[in-house]
């Protein structure tokens, strides 16, 4: 049980999972600004005992799942090493939402919406995919595991499932979406969905800790091309930079496995979200005022 507060009401303690991960060092630092509880655990998630043990050590009200296998330095990793990326994709994510379950914890998993592809029903000029969808794209050994433990975890009533897409934060770490396509020699131009950590991450805290359960985008509204993004952070943020296109054809000579190119529908979160009284900024609107956060905090390399 989590400790009371003077008010006789449950205080909130929040342990985040995948501790030295980016996101996570990301919601610590926003959670201890908040003036929250929180930990941070490094535990394999798919050792089931030791998991018990951090949970039943730390007794939180909320697990931040922030933990997983995405690859380095990309996607591709997961192809030629599947047995990792399952034990940690699938059977340690299904493990920590289960004895979350068991032990009465909330669980949220900031999971992927790269399980989706681009189709005849979802033009990219046309409607996003809902939550509801069923996964269309399989192109990347990755994105096939994140689609098969959604179907599973989804069934958990401890679990909200957060589907992030090409997160961006405001700075030139390395896991920043800007910062992968800002050092590629060319770039595809497909408009996407993309998250501004800044904005979504707060939003999270928000929907966990009023209990919130089951699947949502987890995205700015709206899509954003390739070009749009480096147009924006040219203009912004380092004015000497160039880049240059190539088809998605000649994108596959130089990859192992497909990319998602998608548009994700977020008008549930949008909603759920006004009646918490917070609002997400359209993905044009988010990444302008990343950039022009960016410039302000002197990051130029």
């Amino acid at each position: 049980m989590a400790a009371t507060g003077t008010n006789g009401h449950q205080q909130l303690r929040f342990l985040i999972w995948g501790g030295d991960g980016w996101i996570a060092g990301h919601l610590k630092t926003l959670l201890e600004s908040q003036g929250r509880e929180v930990h941070s655990t490094t535990v394999r998630m798919e050792n089931r005992e030791e998991v018990l043990r951090e949970l039943d050590r730390i007794r939180p009200t909320h697990v931040l799942n922030a933990a997983g296998c995405t690859g380095r330095p990309n996607v591709d990793w997961c192809e030629d090493n599947r047995e990792a990326t399952i034990r940690s994709n699938v059977i340690g994510t299904l493990n920590l939402a289960d004895c979350c379950f068991l032990r009465g914890i909330h669980c949220t998993v900031f999971a992927t919406g790269c399980i989706y592809q681009y189709d005849d029903a979802h033009p990219w000029d046309g409607p996003g995919f809902l939550e509801t969808d069923p996964p269309n794209f399989a192109g990347s050994f990755y994105s096939m595991t994140k689609a098969h433990v959604e179907e599973i975890l989804k069934h958990y009533n401890n679990c909200l499932i957060l589907r992030l897409r090409m997160p961006v934060s405001d700075d030139l770490h390395p896991r920043n979406f800007v910062t992968k396509i800002s050092k590629y020699e060319h770039v595809v131009n497909i408009p996407n969905s993309n998250t501004i950590l800044a904005d979504l991450l707060p939003a999270s805290i928000l929907l966990a800790e009023h209990g919130e359960v089951g699947v949502y985008n987890f995205t700015n509204p709206g899509a954003i091309s390739h070009n749009e993004v480096l147009t924006l952070f040219r203009d912004i943020v380092r004015p000497s930079y160039t880049w240059r296109n190539f088809s998605l054809e000649e994108q596959s000579k130089v990859i192992k496995a497909d990319r998602s190119n998608c548009k994700l529908d977020t008008t549930k979160l949008v909603l759920k979200l006004k009646e918490y009284g917070y609002e997400i900024p359209e993905i044009h609107e988010a990444y302008r005022k990343c950039f022009e956060r960016m410039k302000a905090a002197g990051v130029q390399k």
